[in-house]
């Protein structure tokens, strides 16, 4: 039996009439299968996510857009000359701004945990996700794998604020005491995961608002038919 007419996919057809723009791709779209709906959903978060970190990584990626930009959490002196410097709005820009750099560097080593992740991820009701809101496969991704992303971002934060940070409160509070970098790191990780999936939820956006702008035809037919079930 031909496999457009298989009972696996018979039954996801009878499911949700997403799934019938897809009979029209060629070669009766034979790398999506039976389980189109769940690799159109990966195919949208990749895209989203490949877009996104484009972004991210480039230097100021996280510093230069409001919507991901980090602020300098409060990462509390006993050294008193130290908590006064801290409060300063100079001195806090500049950390701010060394804890945007690091990001940049964090989110390189983010990316490859999230696009394995996007490729192993549970996607139980795939046609719920489409038929949801702007980003919510976004929301899914970050469900799913949020924690992991943080700690896979620790690391750069721990030891890249331990040596930009640290110089520029030395220089300026003549202390290297009184900060606990830890509790920075783990403060930047935590901003920056948020950050990056508020990206990727941009993007996911904009590619639902306008699918055929990523020439996918994959997508563009699944996208495109989302309407049918709203």
């Amino acid at each position: 039996m031909n496999a457009c007419a298989s009972p696996a996919r018979r039954r996801l057809l009878a499911q949700s009439a997403l799934l019938l723009p897809l009979l029209a791709l060629p070669g009766c779209a034979t790398t999506l299968g039976s389980t189109g709906v769940e690799e159109g959903v990966r195919r949208l978060l990749t895209l989203s996510s490949e877009r996104a970190f484009a972004r991210l990584t480039e230097p100021g990626g996280f510093y230069d857009d409001q919507l991901t930009r980090l602020t300098l959490p409060d990462i509390g002196s006993g050294n008193d000359v130290l908590g006064a410097v801290l409060r300063t709005n100079a001195v806090r820009s500049r950390v701010a701004m060394a804890l945007n750099d690091v990001a940049v560097d964090a989110a390189e080593r983010a990316t490859p945990v999230v696009l394995d992740s996007i490729r192993s991820m549970t996607l139980s009701d795939a046609v719920a996700v489409l038929r949801g809101g702007p980003t919510a496969a976004t929301d899914l991704l970050q469900r799913q794998v949020g924690g992991a992303l943080v700690e896979a971002m620790l690391p750069e934060f721990s030891s890249g604020l331990r040596s930009d940070a640290l110089e520029i409160l030395s220089a300026v509070a003549g202390s290297r005491t009184g900060i606990d970098y830890l509790a920075l790191a783990r403060a930047g990780a935590d901003q920056a995961g948020q950050a990056i999936f508020r990206a990727i939820g941009r993007e996911e956006a904009a590619i639902r608002a306008d699918p055929r702008s990523t020439r996918d035809p994959a997508l563009i037919a699944l996208l495109g038919g989302a309407s049918l079930v709203r």
